[in-house]
């Protein structure tokens, strides 16, 4: 698989207000394909006969929902869908991190967060990336709908987002920029200068490699004596799409804010928690900001209760994404692809997917689910 390379390109002399009336232009996400019975009739040929146009659909409307294909209701269909469409398969941007579980490595295919401790936990909207590795495209597909009830899959609209927002916040963040911690470390606030640096000193070694991000570790940013905590760069909420220009709402803000994730069902550990700083004072955003966040990204929300073989297929730089907390067994998985318009924006490296065994063991005990999922018709 290849690990795709493209940085952020962040366009940071964007006028917001010209930028939120061209977004405002954009049709609705995503846009709903059907299958008829002569659809289904073609299998793989289908998406190779309409690859072009479903390609050029992807850019206008930011994803497509592919719904009652048969192809795809097995591991091997779904690889043969892609396939047909040209999409070349790379790694999770934060598959070094050891988070991230292939369901089918052959198939370059990764769980979705199926795990029972997760059941209740609501994942907010954001783009799969890092400041260094984000993936072009992604193809979410449901093998097993939630059992007991839940679990829709949440998509928005990055341009319809932007377009949303009240403009005097949407221009207090971009000036401001943020940055998002990724973790927590609290250890007794009483220990001696000497002792944290060192500590401090240990855990950048540790964990910064890990999320293949530029993290500067951090006593104290939310005012919790002795909390150390591991924080990107700071970086703007406001990109431009590399291939449309598009100007999009580009932050995983709704999803790590503590503010809101507080307030709704939340299952991760202290460690693991998230919260966002404006850049310039390092302050976590405002209980207000946070509810204009939560307001303008909500409202263009479709929440998609998908069938066994539908297909979600999303362009990150474009559309945001999510999961409603479920009740049951639940099998939904993933394959991210790399840019193929613009070999700059690839790279050209190759890594060899480790066999972490620490990080397996984890995902061993945390989740019930067979590694490998195959359908009777695959």
């Amino acid at each position: 698989l290849a690990y795709n390379l493209h940085l952020h390109k962040w366009h940071h002399r964007i006028d917001v207000r010209a930028a939120q009336r061209e977004a405002k232009k954009m049709p609705h996400c995503p846009l709903e394909v059907r299958a008829s019975p002569a659809d289904n009739a073609m299998g793989a040929e289908y998406f190779r006969k309409n690859r072009d146009k479903l390609r050029a659909d992807l850019l206008k409307y930011g994803a497509i929902w592919f719904r009652g294909f048969d192809l795809m209701k097995g591991v091997s269909g779904n690889r043969e869908m892609h396939e047909a469409l040209g999409l070349d398969p790379c790694l999770d941007p934060l598959h070094s991190s050891g988070l991230r579980k292939f369901a089918s490595e052959r198939d370059a295919l990764y769980e979705e967060v199926n795990k029972p401790s997760l059941r209740q936990h609501y994942i907010g909207l954001h783009s799969e990336s890092t400041a260094k590795r984000t993936a072009a495209y992604a193809a979410f597909v449901c093998f097993q709908r939630a059992t007991e009830g839940g679990g829709r899959f949440l998509v928005a609209d990055g341009a319809a987002i932007l377009a949303e927002l009240k403009t005097e916040t949407l221009q207090r963040l971009y000036d401001r920029q943020v940055r998002i911690s990724v973790s927590n470390l609290d250890i007794p606030p009483s220990l001696p200068g000497v002792v944290k640096e060192g500590i401090k000193g240990l855990v950048d070694v540790a964990v910064a490699p890990k999320f293949d991000m530029d993290l500067e570790m951090i006593y104290e940013s939310d005012g919790k004596p002795g909390r150390l905590q591991a924080v990107e760069t700071a970086e703007s909420p406001i990109n431009r799409h590399p291939v449309t220009g598009l100007p999009v709402w580009f932050s995983n803000a709704h999803n790590h804010a503590r503010k809101l994730r507080d307030r709704r069902p939340c299952g991760v550990p202290e460690v693991g928690m998230t919260e966002v700083f404006y850049a310039d004072t390092m302050e976590p955003l405002s209980l207000e900001d946070c509810q204009e966040i939560k307001r303008a990204s909500e409202k263009h929300i479709t929440a998609l209760s998908m069938e066994p073989g539908d297909v979600l297929l999303v362009d990150n730089y474009r559309a945001l994404h999510g999961r409603d907390v479920f009740d049951g067994d639940r099998f939904h998985a993933v394959t991210w692809f790399t840019w193929d318009q613009n070999e700059d924006w690839r790279g050209d490296e190759r890594r060899i997917v480790e066999k972490n065994a620490f990080n397996q063991a984890i995902n061993g005990m945390m989740d019930w689910l067979p590694k490998d999922f195959e359908s009777d018709q695959s």
